[in-house]
Parts: structure tokens; C-alpha cells; sequence
């Protein structure tokens, strides 16, 4: 596969693996399968795998070492801090708030070095910013561990162009991830253009809209109950359908392409920059390998003009995430 850059220090595939939904969120994975995919990754040249400490808890982190130590000269890894994490005693460990104080930056790494199995992670995020912890403490503590060779590069998730500017003056930042799709374009306002400036690589995170754009999702009782994306605006009613219209449209011009409304998606968000690198999640096989084939497909202008026209940023229905979730995205 194609490689691309983030920031100076790093060299991925075009296309990464979002591995969050194998453990959380979305239903969870058999961990055989879930190895199965995640070693079939590698065979087809993806490099760059996404976790976090918070997508189990815990869990992931796990899995991700168990599936990628045997391999781990030929792959990079990214994960994540930033959230206070709590058990009471009366159940399973929850996020219960934000947290970005030095001290929790280095805590975190060496845990999550633990689950992983690893001696250096290779792209450490922010998760979300901390309005209490000066980011400037924050990404010093980040550079500390880059110093002390437990981390190789310094990430930053769903950040403001401020934070981003202020962070990348104490140490470089190698990438920002967002939320970016045809679905989601919010980055394009400001924080893609800074990190063209800066020279910082986008991860967009969910670039097939958490699985919308593929077409596979009609209603939402094809969703599991405890699958969060029931929660989110733009899969309740009303809008839901409004967001299928849209989506047929995309369906309808991947088939005169010959590829799936996946592959369309992830092309389009691919011609958005050689800076920017998608982690879509799969837990079939079948769906990693339609992904993975993505990078090889080239969009025309026209095709690009007719995308635009068929799924207009403006009518998108609901919201990306609930109020709630929203107040932690963008500082």
C-alpha cells in the first residue's frame, strides 16, 4: 500500500484501522476474529492501528498487543490518554471526565505500554482537551516521554486551531485526528488549513460516518442495544431518513464506478490531501480488504463535482454528537 506522512516523523499506509469498535462502542468482536482481522491488516500493507486506553476500558489495548506483538517491527501504533477513568466496585471501569495533568499523561503511558506489549508508543494522543491543564504542561509532559524514548511522535484529538497552534510550539505535533467524512466536514473551516500550515498530519477517525455511508445501515433496529450510535442525532428518526437520501445518492455513484459506496467514501476523503491518512474500523475481513482497496481507486474531477453535488456538507441532518459530547470537542 501507499505510504504517506504524519508530520516528520512518521511513514503509514494511505489507510489505517480504526480498531476501537472491535472492543467498544459498537458492539464488541470475538477475539479470534478480531486477531484474524487485525493480522489480515498487515497483510495488506496497513501500518497504521488506532487504539486508546479508553475503548474497553482497557480492552483494546489488550487486543491490539495480543494481535500486533508477533508483527510489531512492521506496524505503528497510536493510542490515547486524556480520560479520567473510575470504578467504583459496583462495576465496569467508565470515563468519568477528562484529565490531562502531567502527572496523568505519564501515568497513562506507562500502563497502556503494559496492555500493549511495546516499549515505545509510536504516535501518543491527546484524546480531549482539558480546559483545567494548560496545554502547554500538557504536551510538555508528552515531550518529556519522547525524550525518555517511550513515545516517538505527539498526536492531538479533536482540538481547536488555538490548542493546536499552542501545542506544536512546545514540541511537534505529528497529528490531529477528527472527525471527517462526507458527513462530517467540519475540519475543512479551520483546523485542516493549520495543519497544512504546520505541516501536521489529518487522521480522520469514522470517515465512513460510523458506518452510515457504506449504505448498510437503514434503521436503527439494525443496531445492537448497546451500540452508541442510537444515541447520536443523525441516526434518530427523522433524520435518519433524511441522511438516507443522501446516502443512496453516494450508493448510486459508486455503482457507476464499480466500487462500493465504502470505497467512494474513502476515496473522496483520501483526495482531500497526501497528508491525510483514514482509520476506518472493519471487523469482517470482507470489509478491511474493500477499505484497504479504497487507496487504489482515483477519483476524477467530474466524479468529485458530481460527490459534492449528491451529499452538500449543508444537508446533513442532526448533529455529529449529542450537546454533551460536543462541549468536549473543538477547545
Amino acid at each position: 500500500m501507499k505510504q504517506r506522512k504524519l508530520g516528520s516523523e512518521l511513514s503509514v499506509s494511505s489507510v489505517g484501522l480504526g480498531c476501537m469498535g472491535m472492543s467498544f462502542a459498537y458492539g464488541g468482536q470475538d477475539e479470534k476474529d478480531a486477531i484474524a482481522t487485525l493480522r489480515r491488516a498487515v497483510d495488506l500493507g496497513v501500518t497504521l492501528f488506532d487504539t486508546a486506553e479508553v475503548y474497553g476500558p482497557f480492552d483494546n489495548e489488550i487486543l491490539v498487543g495480543k494481535a500486533l506483538g508477533p508483527v510489531r517491527d512492521q506496524v505503528v501504533i497510536a493510542t490515547k490518554f486524556g480520560f479520567r477513568i473510575a470504578d467504583e466496585g459496583t462495576g465496569p471501569a467508565r470515563m468519568v471526565g477528562v484529565d490531562s495533568r502531567p502527572e496523568h499523561v505519564k501515568a497513562v503511558a506507562e500502563a497502556s505500554l503494559k496492555r500493549l506489549g511495546i516499549e515505545v508508543i509510536d504516535l501518543y494522543y491527546q484524546h480531549r482537551v482539558d480546559p483545567t491543564v494548560p496545554i502547554e504542561d500538557t504536551v510538555g509532559a508528552m515531550a518529556d516521554l519522547v525524550r525518555e524514548g517511550k513515545v516517538r511522535a505527539l498526536g492531538l484529538s479533536e482540538a481547536g486551531p488555538a490548542t493546536i497552534r499552542r501545542a506544536h510550539a512546545v514540541h511537534p505535533i505529528a497529528a490531529v485526528q477528527n472527525e471527517y467524512s462526507l458527513w462530517s466536514r467540519e475540519p475543512e473551516d479551520e483546523v485542516l488549513p493549520v495543519c497544512r500550515e504546520l505541516g501536521i498530519g489529518l487522521v480522520p477517525f469514522s470517515p465512513l460516518g460510523r458506518g452510515f455511508l457504506t449504505g448498510a445501515i437503514r434503521d436503527r433496529a439494525a443496531l445492537g442495544d448497546d451500540d452508541f450510535r442510537r444515541g447520536l442525532p443523525r441516526f434518530q428518526d427523522g433524520n435518519l431518513e433524511r441522511n438516507l437520501v443522501l446516502v443512496d445518492r453516494l450508493n448510486g455513484l459508486a455503482g457507476g464506478l464499480g466500487i462500493t459506496a465504502a470505497q467512494l467514501a474513502l476515496a473522496w476523503v483520501l483526495h482531500q490531501g497526501d497528508t491525510i491518512v483514514p482509520i476506518p474500523g472493519a471487523r469482517r475481513i470482507a470489509h478491511l480488504e474493500q477499505n484497504a482497496a479504497a487507496a487504489e481507486v482515483t477519483l476524477s474531477p467530474a466524479t468529485l463535482q458530481a460527490i459534492a453535488e449528491a451529499m452538500p456538507a449543508e444537508a446533513i441532518a442532526g448533529k455529529r454528537y449529542t450537546d454533551a459530547a460536543l462541549e468536549l470537542v473543538g477547545r
